[in-house]
């Protein structure tokens, strides 16, 4: 009885397997049972309908990798969509030659500050907004929050733990050659944040050093907070650029990053899309003077207006010759000398040489 029953089990899934063959071979684009290397397979080609597979030429093209995914060129498919939230920094070029100097200025600052071989040195710059840069702070970190008070704005400096650490190592007397012990999972000590906030008041000066041959500011540090919350300063979607700086301490340091909302750096936005120091826009200094000098030697008409009346066009047109026209001036009346219909000067009519002249007694400013 077993024997029976194993052999009709087989018999049924012999006969599936054949309806399944039999299935297989009516699909359109198929050769038959085994066309593709295996029984009943059906066709992976292009022809194959709704199992159509693609080629890595199309994938490469849909994620926007295709024609190499490092270049310059435009981004499209997935990567165009990552990419629009983030906005460029190159409409800002003198934005690189302020960090650059900021670099060097922090490397002697600091230096000088905690009497140890710092080397500061800057990673990156971009542009981000600012609700995804919060989100993107590694906790625990000290938020400082500064003001520049000649734009009437502020921005946003974050200390890392590791470099929070190594300053109070550094600061306190550490021992060179061992790395700075982080205690994790507890709040900054009083005396912690006292020395962080002296490094970013170290740091501010240099800064506001920085754009003095942009323009004069003073970046005021306003407070020091620890969670990013409490440290916004403006609204998520705003966009902002931000500067990553790595500080190097021998075996000891830490990552700084300065982050200047675009609405911060408005007041000085002409003077940041130069492309060097002392760039003028629209402006041709050489033109200027060629077109003055020229204005300055132009021939202009003067004419002296003895008096003005108003009188109908039929009175004007029985003028004859030998009319006599009463004005309603005297001998020493001014005279207003016009250049079209602007007075310009006014003077005393007389004679000079045997000609008619005036003598100018008054400058009408316009």
């Amino acid at each position: 009885m077993t024997e029976s029953s194993d052999n009709q089990d087989l018999s049924e899934e012999e006969r599936a397997a054949a309806e399944w063959e039999a299935m297989a071979a009516d699909e359109p684009g198929s050769d038959g049972p085994g066309s593709d290397g295996e029984t009943g397979g059906l066709s992976a080609g292009p022809s194959a309908g709704s199992t159509r597979i693609l080629d890595q030429d199309e994938i490469d093209s849909l994620l926007g990798l295709k024609d190499g995914a490092d270049g310059d060129d435009d981004r499209s498919g997935i990567q165009a969509i990552i990419n629009s939230a983030l906005v460029s920094y190159e409409r800002l070029p003198m934005l690189e030659v302020v960090f650059d100097r900021l670099v060097r200025m922090m490397s002697t600052s600091l230096r000088n500050f905690t009497s140890d071989n710092v080397e500061v040195s800057l990673d990156s710059i971009t542009s981000i907004r600012f609700g995804d840069y919060l989100n993107s702070i590694p906790l625990p970190a000290m938020l400082g929050v500064f003001k520049a008070d000649e734009w009437d704005n502020f921005g946003l400096l974050t200390v890392d733990s590791a470099l929070t650490y190594s300053i109070v190592d550094v600061l306190l007397g550490g021992r060179r050659g061992t790395a700075a012990m982080r205690i994790e999972g507890r709040p900054y000590t009083t005396i912690e944040r006292n020395l962080v906030e002296r490094m970013i008041s170290v740091v501010l000066n240099d800064l506001s050093a920085t754009f003095d041959p942009l323009s004069p500011v003073t970046f005021h540090f306003e407070r020091l907070e620890t969670n990013p919350r409490f440290a916004t300063i403006a609204r998520h979607a705003n966009a902002a650029v931000l500067a990553r700086l790595r500080v190097d301490m021998e075996d000891r340091g830490g990552r700084l990053e300065l982050l200047l909302p675009y609405a911060t750096l408005e007041p000085v936005r002409e003077l940041l899309l130069q492309m060097f120091m002392g760039e003028k826009f629209g402006r041709d200094s050489i033109w200027e003077t060629h077109l003055t000098g020229e204005l300055w030697q132009t021939e202009v008409k003067i004419d002296a207006v003895l008096d003005e009346f108003d009188l109908s066009l039929g009175d004007v047109l029985d003028w004859k010759v030998g009319t006599h026209i009463e004005l309603n001036c005297k001998p020493t009346s001014p005279i207003a000398l016009r250049c079209g219909d602007i007075e310009m000067l006014k003077g005393q009519m007389g004679r000079k040489s045997g000609l008619i002249a005036v003598r100018v007694s008054d400058r009408l400013m316009r």
